[in-house]
């Protein structure tokens, strides 16, 4: 069948007149988004627009996470579980989205990104407050971190907010507490400022709730829920070691990192290290 015009006619309702109404690019400030993209190297190099194109979605996905974790910890803290699940469970898609964002860069060969990684100078992914904010949240805290913002006052704030704060784990338990559970006073009491350690006495807990799961159901799947969010965490972390190491291999990172040995390291650390704990436990 061969088509006698292939224009689709406007519906007759359809806005055109925008002197007087708001547009979707100024409801977005597509002008402001669209000249961040600022390439530093002379001659422009083409493939710098993907690397700044991919980070600086990816700090929009960030400031999403951020969102709505500290909307979860504050849902949880008033015992509202049904909410504080629903915003963890977009930020579960923001994941996938993140994780599978790495495959555009991947697409930068080695001999491309050489010629223009000089003019990175010494800017990092390592130094993105929001990647920071989103850990503190989650529980894995470093005052040590802050030294790196000291120069930007507004990240530095934030970060030192979210360190002050209970973390989403901490909220969670404490929420526990408030449904019955025998949560340990030196869980509850715990200095918040500091990264969360293993906590064996909380195993059995999770283990009550697990093999008992139709009768503590909210927070089996919670704690589920939980799972999936450290799982995604760390799938993004090692697609992020593993498309630094197919474009720069082992080089050291321009922040001054070890580059892939420093991600390496990364994937050692864990946000609720009980509930991956308690798998060993249930039906041993």
């Amino acid at each position: 069948m061969t088509l006698k015009n292939n224009t689709r006619e406007f519906d007759p309702e359809i806005v055109t007149d925008f002197r007087e109404k708001m547009s979707y690019g100024a409801y977005l400030d597509l002008p402001t988004l669209l000249a961040a993209q600022k390439p530093v190297s002379v001659p422009e190099h083409h493939d710098e627009l993907l690397f700044i194109i991919q980070h600086q979605t990816t700090e929009l996905w960030l400031k999403l996470v951020l969102h709505e974790l500290q909307a979860a910890i504050e849902a949880l803290r008033q015992d509202q579980l049904a909410p504080a699940l629903k915003g963890i469970a977009r930020v579960k898609h923001v994941q996938r989205t993140l994780t599978e964002q790495w495959s555009v860069l991947a697409t930068l060969t080695p001999t491309e990104y050489a010629q223009f990684r000089h003019v990175l100078g010494n800017s990092s992914g390592f130094q993105s407050y929001q990647y920071r904010a989103v850990e503190f949240a989650l529980g894995n805290k470093n005052r040590r971190m802050l030294t790196v913002f000291e120069a930007d006052a507004a990240a530095n704030a934030l970060l030192t907010a979210t360190l002050e704060a209970p973390s989403l784990y901490d909220e969670f338990l404490r929420y526990l507490h408030r449904a019955g559970f025998d949560i340990p006073a030196s869980v509850l009491e715990r200095d918040v400022t500091e990264a969360w350690t293993f906590h064996p006495e909380l195993v059995h807990i999770f283990r009550e709730i697990y093999e008992n799961a139709s009768e503590h159901w909210a927070a089996y799947e919670a704690c589920e829920e939980l799972v999936d969010l450290e799982d995604n965490f760390q799938l993004w972390r090692f697609r992020h070691l593993k498309t630094v190491q197919r474009i720069i291999g082992m080089k050291h990172g321009t922040g001054g990192s070890s580059g892939a040995a420093f991600l390496q390291k990364a994937l050692e650390l864990t946000f609720f290290p009980e509930l991956f704990a308690v798998r060993t436990e249930i039906g041993a």
